[in-house]
């Protein structure tokens, strides 16, 4: 009885850090477990660990895990002059699976990772078998720009920034500087995903949300309604925080979704 729960301890327990230097980035991953390739795609300002905790040991035993940092987050270092973009982020993951020789792949994306899930699923078909992704949305109306371009690095969660300034090969200091680089994406009035490219996508897609998310449950909708195929889980009570939150209710519902042919 014992084996199975060590196993998934073990197969819990961080890996050795990887690095891949692709399109003059150096980019952080970890691999847990063997199987069918799942990505992992965190939060923007989150990391690997901080985003899917509470998904990695179950997706490990019976799965290749992946979980990538990107340029600037994490164990990954910034590049100075680079700005950040989900159109960049995308094909650095893109890069850095091919560089793993990774050919076809689920995608799990959270917030800024689900952005990415989706860019990849339209821009490169070929690689991806599934997507799920949480907490996306199409842009930032003018009201949602001013709330961007008021936030504070100082301000930001205490949490986030003290895991920045653990990990980043930057240092605490680049904080700020890392910050300005967040705000300036997520200000633009579109983060570059049009219903015309939504509708492309041919991989089977979740999008999952919480009924208290960031984006409204009616943009939530319009983009499920935009992916030919698509599924909806609005889980209630819920912001958006949903793998961190609502692992209980979300993991059965990732694995049954990963596990379909």
């Amino acid at each position: 009885m014992m084996r199975p729960i060590l196993l998934g301890l073990l197969l819990w327990l961080p890996a050795p850090a990887e690095y891949a230097e692709v399109r003059g980035i150096k980019l952080y991953y970890e691999v847990h477990g063997e199987g069918r390739p799942v990505v992992l795609l965190h939060g923007g300002t989150s990391t690997i660990q901080a985003s899917f905790a509470e998904q990695i040991p179950v997706l490990a035993p019976s799965h290749r895990v992946i979980g990538i940092e990107q340029m600037g987050h994490g164990h990954t270092p910034d590049v100075a002059g680079r700005e950040l973009s989900y159109e960049s982020m995308a094909e650095d993951t893109a890069a850095l699976l091919a560089k793993l020789g990774i050919q076809n792949t689920d995608l799990v994306g959270w917030s800024d990772g689900g952005q990415l899930a989706l860019r990849l699923a339209f821009t490169h078909p070929a690689m991806v078998r599934r997507v799920i992704a949480s907490g996306v949305g199409l842009g930032a109306d003018a009201q949602a720009q001013r709330a961007m371009q008021s936030l504070s690095a100082d301000r930001w969660p205490a949490t986030v920034r003290e895991e920045y300034a653990r990990l980043s090969p930057d240092g605490a200091q680049h904080w700020p500087v890392f910050f300005e680089k967040i705000k300036a994406m997520w200000s633009k009035p579109s983060w570059g995903i049009s219903e015309a490219d939504l509708k492309t996508i041919r991989a089977p897609v979740l999008i999952v949300a919480g009924d208290r998310d960031f984006t409204r449950v009616e943009e939530t909708t319009r983009i499920f309604r935009m992916i030919p195929g698509a599924r909806l889980a609005i889980l209630p009570a819920t912001d958006h925080f949903t793998f961190q939150k609502r692992p209980g209710w979300l993991n059965p519902i990732i694995v049954d979704f990963l596990d379909q042919q």
